[in-house]
């Protein structure tokens, strides 16, 4: 797949919920030896900072989110429910907390490598969770605070050409028990790799 323009950081150092419909459709790209696992954003959802209760920089900063004040474009990653790795991307200015999760990618190559690290899963289930495509992508804690604006084991780039043939969704978030009057997380419609809930007040974004 020939290479495109890796996104910048000043991409990410605007309003986090300005940046997260922006994400959809671009292209995260996980490099393991020679080889570059490839999916299209297809789901995400949107975190900020002391205004935010369903965010982990919600009572400020600690350890864990401190990757969420620093600069803009850089991985946060942390391990949930005791058993799986969540991707976000760090976004505002330094000092102002937010991040993006990455809930759910397109597979477009690589998926080999994604099927041997989910093994006797449909393909359609390769990537449709945050949990799932952090294994399909072999995504784990010593990625944290990756710089994502630069070539290296993980990064996000533009899509070779743009692609305007689909409508973006957007709904409550999903697992959380506050916050729920944002309606935050971020979708292409009818993409079956998003990852499937019912129940969600979901509307057309644009």
């Amino acid at each position: 797949m020939a290479r495109s323009r890796i996104v910048s950081a000043e991409f990410y150092a605007r309003d986090t919920v300005k940046v997260a419909p922006a994400l959809l459709g671009k292209y995260l790209v996980r490099v393991i030896g020679r080889e570059r696992l490839i999916g299209q954003i297809v789901e995400v959802e949107a975190y900020g900072g002391k205004d935010d209760p369903a965010s982990h920089a919600f009572r400020g900063p600690t350890p864990r989110n401190a990757p969420m004040y620093r600069d803009p474009g850089h991985a946060y990653v942390y391990f949930t429910y005791g058993n799986h790795y969540c991707l976000n991307i760090t976004t505002q200015k330094p000092g102002t907390p937010g991040a993006i999760l990455i809930r759910a990618i397109q597979p477009l190559a690589g998926i080999r490598s994604m099927r041997r690290f989910r093994p006797n899963v449909p393909d359609t289930e390769l990537t449709n969770g945050p949990g799932k495509l952090t294994k399909a992508l072999s995504v784990d804690k010593s990625l944290n605070e990756q710089d994502m604006t630069i070539r290296g084991p993980l990064f996000v780039t533009e899509p070779p050409a743009a692609q305007t043939n689909y409508e973006i969704w957007c709904s409550t978030r999903i697992g959380i028990r506050e916050g729920l009057d944002q309606r935050w997380r971020f979708y292409l419609k009818d993409n079956p790799y998003v990852s499937k809930r019912r129940g969600l007040l979901e509307t057309k974004f644009r």
